[in-house]
């Protein structure tokens, strides 16, 4: 589905402080949903957190790089919970948000990535996780994957340095091959799909083309996606305590950010090394089932 800017929820005034309230209310989801979607995830992606000795014992911020439309996220955030007992706060981009889905994102940890709202859950001391390339990074073309489009945001350094807080870099290998590109989304607007997308009024002029994904195909040429081994690993954590109550100038948080970057790519290199070693290992079942177009 096509976004544009009128789909942006703008939390504001009283309807903000009424969000803020309910997110920092939301707890883990319930044990049954969990257990089950652990269980599935464990089982059907293999997934391993690498590293997390690294991790703080205190609230941190977790910044990954991002796969295709944000399916990394509960890849991440479950094993998270289950195994870490950390439940992280994932802030997500503003059109996501409606009246209707609402609930459903809160009661899976799901925010709005609103400062105010970042705001609040750090001084609550809530672990947070954010992938700063967003809706973009989340719909790049396959020539692109594993690679953090960060744009020119700083939002994530501003605001952990803000409330002093500890920034945990994440690296995420697995997701981005969840799904082959049958056909990239900057490329839509010109097909026959997309004339009839645009026929109906679901693009127009005012659609972002920076939100418009790829078209996925899994298994079989199916929705179903791949079962790819997932690797998630922890870098080394930036701690931001000394900067706290400051406002930082854009010369303090550029090296900062790519102190990040830095420690993320590093790591995305090493797993994806250690993945193809693990490939060639793996049962032939599996790789006949991850094997890429």
């Amino acid at each position: 589905m096509a976004f544009t800017d009128k789909d942006a929820v703008p939390y504001s005034g009283d309807d903000l402080v009424r969000y803020i309230d309910k997110a920092l209310k939301v707890t883990p989801p319930k044990s049954r949903f969990r257990k089950i979607s652990y269980k599935f995830i464990k089982h059907f992606f293999q997934t391993q957190l690498i590293d997390t000795d690294k991790i703080p014992e205190k609230p941190c911020l977790f910044v990954a790089n991002h796969a295709m439309y944000a399916i990394d996220g509960p890849i991440f955030g479950i094993p998270m919970l289950v195994e870490q007992g950390r439940f992280l706060r994932a802030l997500s981009d503003k059109f996501l948000w409606n009246p209707i889905n609402e609930n459903l994102l809160l009661n899976q940890g799901v925010v709005i990535g609103h400062p105010d709202v970042c705001s609040a859950l750090m001084e609550n001391g809530s672990d947070l996780m954010v992938f700063p390339g967003g809706a973009h990074e989340a719909t790049k073309t396959a020539d692109k994957k594993y690679q953090l489009l960060w744009k020119e945001r700083y939002g994530f350094i501003k605001l952990a340095a803000k409330h002093g807080y500890t920034i945990v870099p994440t690296a995420i290998v697995g997701p981005e091959d969840f799904y082959d590109h049958l056909l990239e989304g900057e490329d839509l607007p010109n097909t026959l799909v997309g004339r009839a997308l645009t026929k109906f009024g679901v693009l127009n002029e005012n659609t972002r083309s920076d939100l418009l994904g790829p078209l996925p195909i899994g298994v079989f040429g199916t929705l179903i996606p791949k079962p790819q081994k997932c690797y998630i690993q922890f870098g080394e954590p930036l701690d931001l305590s000394k900067y706290k109550g400051k406002q930082l100038a854009q010369k303090t948080m550029i090296p900062l950010r790519q102190q990040v970057a830095d420690e993320i790519n590093g790591m995305i290199t090493g797993l994806l090394k250690a993945r193809g070693k693990d490939k060639a290992r793996s049962g032939r079942l599996r790789r006949l089932l991850t094997k890429t177009r």
